[in-house]
């Protein structure tokens, strides 16, 4: 067994392979960029060594300065964990060609699975499903609108090299074809160095199952059951769960011998995933096999009991699998929740800055959460957007989506934006927990966007009784101060007012040992919890049942999140909600005569020039942020006044860009 390995990652990825490392008993080394001096995976590895400038172009896809970390600190292997150089041919080789053992499938499987288009051709020939398309790379965009039209709308147009939702757009008419060929060029140049693109058949309705699998150097291989990925947003997986709740016995078995079949066509040693996109029917398709470790790894280790890092250190050093077909289970459900730096008030977009509050919540036999932040930490706009992984685990798909539920209240992120609200809000989706979907649910479901303000909640009277229980704790805490003139000290009624949504929620208040007992009509809640001020997490029981939602005043209001749902009572004496259901709403400022920038990011091309007329429809600007690039439109016709900002500038939210007539 090696006694020391580099990780050639960062982030979550990198702490999670060190975890596994430690308790093998193997010294690990961390390498990082200027951005990542601080970062949690220095902190936890026994050594690391600095690559270079925060850009990953400039650290973290530079080869050379890999390899001289590993012979500066007698690294025996390399871990490259996901993306970066994971799936790069020339890395593994030349990894190997050093002397040092490359932790992930010899050099020949990767170049012959990294490739989408070759792969394609050696998954029909061993055996297994592939979708109609065109194979070959294809030279322009002009070509890319008649092969589409050849095929026939929808298609989908990738590129060869790509992965993880970059260098992929879905066309369904020839302009969607030509611009999506050209953005997908642009994404798999800047992230992978080929700009290859092929095309092929969308499949309507489709699931996306994938299927592990692992094999050594003595020929044994064995697949690890499927994990279902249909949760996704613009091809980024969002939710995933292991088993499928779509899958029975037979397309299982189907599924998992095909991906064998490959896996044993191409020598593969080590971890590896082969994706499938599934109709209605059940007919199945080969889409791609990922070379590396995948992102949604823990479900799999939760149902099936083994450490797939520590599979990844022993093949790569030599050992034979210890497991055969026979001794895979499943062993209840799994379910992963990406919890992204992004803002889903805002379309989703990038959020990045620093970590004022991070607290997830606490780890046990069926909570997980894989993170490579801390508290104070910074989510830079050189990487992906990943802050955590939750995974949780119970003995069947209902007790797992309860428990994710109850996970996702207690998590606490603050100083950016993250994607938690939206991730508890598809917990409670009646068609998300049918498990009746496919790939484009959150397309369909959430086609004008996501407000929290509307999720829908069994009880929201609960709500308005714990923003008076919060109130009243404020205001009896006001009581206390010493000093007040005898006479002039604050007068507490029993009766209030919460005001949620343009609704009144007429309260009565009485304090009971432990907490206080509020009624609205004919329910009462008796609240009972050691919440106090500064602390975003209200845990305690109501009516004896545990309650975990959180909590924070914000000028009058008290902001609630709970299930999804986000919103700001205000808890007031009955006159003064009277007196503030006379006020006239305040209108918002116009800003329609000014293109904002909604992310930050780097401005990579503007589209028109000042004075021009613009239709509705037409491209503005493109900005790239955390590796994507973001078309911005023209909502409706406008001519170009003044150009703001300029092509190369750096831009942060709400930053005007074009001035409109």
């Amino acid at each position: 067994m090696f006694k020391k390995i580099l990780i050639a990652n960062r982030g979550e990825i990198a702490c999670r392979v060190i975890k596994t490392a430690q308790r093998m008993g193997i010294k690990t080394v961390a390498v990082f960029s200027e951005a990542d001096r601080r970062s949690l995976h220095v902190k936890m590895a026994d050594e690391a060594v600095f690559i270079g400038p925060a850009p990953s172009k400039e650290s973290y896809l530079v080869m050379d300065k890999i390899i001289a970390a590993c012979k500066e600190t007698g690294a025996e292997a390399v871990h490259p964990g996901y993306g970066f150089l994971s799936e790069n041919e020339e890395f593994s080789r030349r990894i190997e060609e050093e002397g040092i053992k490359f932790i992930g499938p010899k050099h020949y499987s990767v170049a012959k699975m990294g490739d989408k288009i070759e792969s394609k051709k050696l998954a029909q020939e061993a055996g297994v499903n592939t979708i109609p398309g065109y194979d070959d790379a294809i030279p322009g965009p002009d070509e890319a609108v008649e092969i589409a039209k050849k095929i026939g709308y929808p298609v989908m147009i990738k590129a060869s090299a790509g992965g993880g939702g970059k260098g992929l757009r879905v066309a369904w008419n020839d302009k969607e074809a030509h611009e999506g060929f050209a953005s997908c060029v642009n994404e798999a140049k800047n992230s992978f160095g080929d700009d290859r693109v092929f095309i092929e058949k969308f499949v309507q309705e489709p699931r996306h199952i994938e299927i592990q699998v692992l094999g050594d150097s003595y020929g044994n291989y064995v697949h690890l059951n499927e994990r279902e990925c249909s949760i996704q947003r613009r091809h980024q997986k969002v939710v995933e769960e292991a088993p499928s709740p779509f899958i029975d016995p037979a397309t299982r078995k189907a599924m998992g011998e095909q991906a064998v079949a490959l896996a044993r066509a191409v020598q593969y040693e080590s971890a590896g995933t082969v994706e499938f996109v599934i109709g209605a029917d059940k007919s199945f398709y080969f889409l791609e096999m990922n070379t590396r470790l995948q992102v949604e790894h823990p479900v799999t280790e939760y149902i099936t009991g083994l450490d797939l890092v520590e599979q990844m250190i022993r093949i790569a050093a030599g050992e034979p699998l210890a497991i055969t077909q026979k001794d895979i289970k499943i062993k209840g459900w799994a379910m992963e929740c990406r919890i992204n730096a992004e803002d889903p008030f805002r379309g989703f977009l990038p959020s990045t800055g620093r970590l004022i509050k991070f607290r997830a919540p606490p780890e046990s036999t069926s909570v997980r959460v894989d993170t490579g932040v801390y508290e104070g930490g910074e989510i830079s706009m050189f990487y992906d957007s990943m802050i955590a992984k939750l995974i949780v685990h119970g003995a069947n798909r209902v007790q797992a989506i309860e428990r994710m539920r109850d996970a996702l209240n207690g998590f606490v992120i603050r100083g950016i934006s993250s994607n938690i609200p939206f991730q508890a809000a598809l917990m409670q989706h009646p068609r998300f927990m049918s498990g009746v979907f496919n790939t484009g649910f959150i397309a369909e479901e959430y086609a004008d966007g996501f407000d929290a303000s509307m999720v829908p909640h069994d009880d929201p009277a609960l709500l308005a009784a714990i923003a008076a229980f919060a109130r009243l704790r404020y205001i009896h805490r006001v009581m206390k101060i010493s000093g007040q003139h005898p006479g002039f000290g604050r007068k507490v009624t029993s009766e209030w007012v919460a005001v949620m949504h343009g609704k009144q929620y007429p309260l009565v208040a009485t304090h009971t040992k432990g907490g206080m007992s509020i009624t609205h009509g004919d329910k009462t809640y008796d609240i009972v919890s050691d919440w106090s001020f500064g602390d975003q997490l209200l845990t305690g029981t109501v009516n004896g049942q545990p309650i975990c939602l959180q909590i924070e005043r914000q000028g009058i209001t008290y902001r609630i999140s709970h299930f999804g749902l986000q919103i700001a009572p205000i808890v007031m004496t009955p006159r003064a909600a009277y007196l503030l259901s006379l006020m006239p709403e305040k209108a918002p400022p116009d800003l329609s005569r000014f293109l904002l920038s909604p992310m930050p990011g780097l401005l990579r091309e503007v589209s028109v020039a000042e004075g021009q007329e613009v239709k509705a429809g037409e491209k503005l600007v493109v900005i790239e942020a955390m590796k994507m690039e973001n078309i911005l439109r023209a909502e409706h016709d406008v001519k170009v006044k003044k150009i703001v900002a300029q092509p190369g500038a750096s831009l942060s939210v709400d930053e005007v860009v074009i001035e409109f007539e």
